[in-house]
């Protein structure tokens, strides 16, 4: 860099202050990105399927005539694990409008 007669040139460091979002660096910026809680959100309610299923819960129900009905609780907690999936798969990873 040449410096012509009335300019001056110093090689001080630059009194800008940085954006906050340029300042993070190594973990903290992988730690913020949304992608990876919903990721982390839709794998845990399937582990817990997994859970339930695992521990064979059921519904039973006995009628008045004395006739009874066992059904898995894995069926229910699978149907809404999948309502929260599709829940956080559109906020998380829908088109940004």
């Amino acid at each position: 860099m040449t410096v012509t007669s009335g300019e001056s040139f110093t090689n001080e460091p630059s009194t800008q202050t940085r954006n906050e979002t340029d300042s993070r660096t190594g973990w903290a910026t992988r730690i913020l990105v949304p992608s990876m809680w919903g990721t982390l959100a839709i794998g845990v309610m399937w582990l817990a399927v997994i859970f339930v299923a695992a521990s064979d819960a059921q519904f039973s129900s006995t009628d008045a005539s004395g006739g009874s009905t066992t059904i898995p609780a894995a069926i229910f907690v699978a149907f809404f694990a999948f309502l929260g999936s599709a829940s956080v798969a559109k906020r998380v990873y829908g088109s940004k409008k």
